[in-house]
């Protein structure tokens, strides 16, 4: 548990019945976590240079519509095969270090006043839960909907096989997976995006349109062309908060 969820709840902050969800790329941070992480790697000596323009090369079909996602988390996902799951673990803690001064004021604030409503708060990511969980503790989010990395055996802690396990939450799928993840809550009162009395989806990418459209409250950050068009003629709000890239 994270200390500001333990501090929710030891000031008994009732919640609010609402949902708040963000993505991660290019909305809560204005870069590519994906791209974050293999320079990360990079700098450790752990991947060659040209590591980062094979992902570059992902980033292009993603943008043009034609990414194929499974191909691009095995690319991320092959070298790290061998590599002791401990070991991973500490990357990621390094990794986390180097991203904190990286965080945007405005993103965080938005969390923030999220968190001190009471509403629920998640990170809806097509990213791989390796690489977001990271960037996720630094916002305090303990809820991540994320690619999952699949394992030889189904366990968490198995090795990683190179596949996704499931549906990638990617696309249409970001909805069917936040409606799964909304099921599986322990405890969990409302257990479908619907039964929310008001709930947010903040993101930058047209790609995200069927959960955006399936929100009461839809929110376009830093838009890419087609969706600030979108959101303009739907009457949606629209900001540009922290579009730079922070050089990370």
């Amino acid at each position: 548990m994270s200390e500001r969820k333990a501090g929710a709840e030891a000031a008994g902050k009732v919640p609010s019945g609402n949902l708040a969800l963000f993505d991660l790329d290019h909305t809560l941070v204005p870069f590519d976590s994906g791209m974050a992480w293999i320079r990360f790697l990079i700098r450790r000596g752990f991947l060659p240079a040209d590591a980062e323009e094979r992902h570059l090369a992902f980033c292009r079909l993603y943008v043009a519509g034609t990414l194929d996602i499974h191909a691009m988390h095995r690319s991320n996902m092959q070298p790290l095969l061998p590599v002791p799951r401990a070991t991973l673990a500490q990357w990621q803690r390094e990794f986390e270090i180097e991203m904190a001064p990286c965080i945007p004021a405005p993103s965080m604030a938005a969390v923030e006043r999220h968190r001190a409503n009471g509403d629920l708060c998640a990170i809806v990511t097509a990213t791989t839960r390796l690489i977001a969980e990271p960037i996720a503790r630094l916002f305090g989010i303990d809820e991540l909907v994320a690619t999952r990395p699949a394992t030889v055996d189904g366990s968490p802690d198995a090795a990683f096989t190179g596949e996704i396990d499931g549906e990638p939450c990617f696309r249409h799928h970001k909805l069917s997976r936040v409606n799964e993840w909304l099921a599986a809550r322990p405890g969990g009162s409302r257990t479908s995006l619907a039964e929310f009395g008001r709930s947010w989806f903040y993101s930058d990418s047209i790609s995200d349109l069927p959960l955006l459209a399936a929100v009461s409250d839809p929110i376009a950050v830093c838009p890419d062309d087609r969706l600030r068009a979108h959101a303009l003629q739907s009457g949606w709000p629209v900001l540009d908060w922290a579009c730079a890239s922070a050089g990370c």
